[in-house]
């Protein structure tokens, strides 16, 4: 079986010191290893020796934070690239992380749970971007499963679900472009929410 390390520290040397002399003096002998080692778990405030091991152990299971996302901020700045000062979609990247990240900002022009004929979901992507093709965009959505649609290709509905995080700051940075570049629009979004 091999031997786990187990760290050791204490707040307070001289609390520390003192508690160990005391702990010898009425021990008598001098102590064994066992003995040495619960003194000096019991001079840092722990039962014994096994206390200090099982709150070590115990430790990274209990106070390990959430694993924390990471943006890929490369992929967001080629992605931010492909939209002009105003947020539309100026071109169809090449590559194809960058197509899906900017596939997130046409998404999120859908309104959710709205049914919608293609007319219109053809006129909301033409309001994103500016090459003229929002057959390929509708066609992607659906292949990636952010778009539905019935069979005969009519009834169209947003697919909700957790965007990347990288997706939520691009249409972050998005908006605010668009609210940048319509001072008005802007001005208003601080008066009237139409979330409330």
């Amino acid at each position: 079986m091999s031997r786990v390390p187990v760290p050791f520290s204490s707040p307070d040397i001289s609390q520390f010191a003192r508690s160990i002399a005391r702990q010898m003096k009425s021990h008598g002998a001098a102590p064994s290893h066992l003995e040495l080692m619960n003194m000096l778990a019991k001079s840092s405030g722990f039962k014994n020796f096994q206390h200090l091991k099982a709150a070590h152990v115990a430790y990274p299971r209990v106070d390990n934070p959430a694993i924390e996302e990471k943006i890929d901020h490369r992929l967001l700045e080629r992605a931010l690239n492909q939209f002009d000062e105003v947020g539309q979609l100026v071109k169809w990247p090449g590559r194809r992380q960058v197509q899906v990240l900017c596939l997130w900002q046409m998404w999120s022009v859908i309104p959710a749970g709205t049914s919608l004929s293609e007319k219109e979901v053809n006129a909301l992507l033409n309001g994103a971007h500016c090459f003229g093709d929002p057959a390929l965009l509708r066609r992607e959505l659906f292949g990636l499963g952010m778009l539905q649609r019935n069979r005969d290709g009519s009834d169209y509905r947003r697919q909700e679900q957790r965007p990347p995080l990288e997706a939520l700051d691009l249409i972050g940075r998005l908006k605010a472009r668009r609210l940048a570049s319509n001072p008005t629009r802007a001005a208003l979004s601080f008066i009237v929410r139409p979330d409330t």
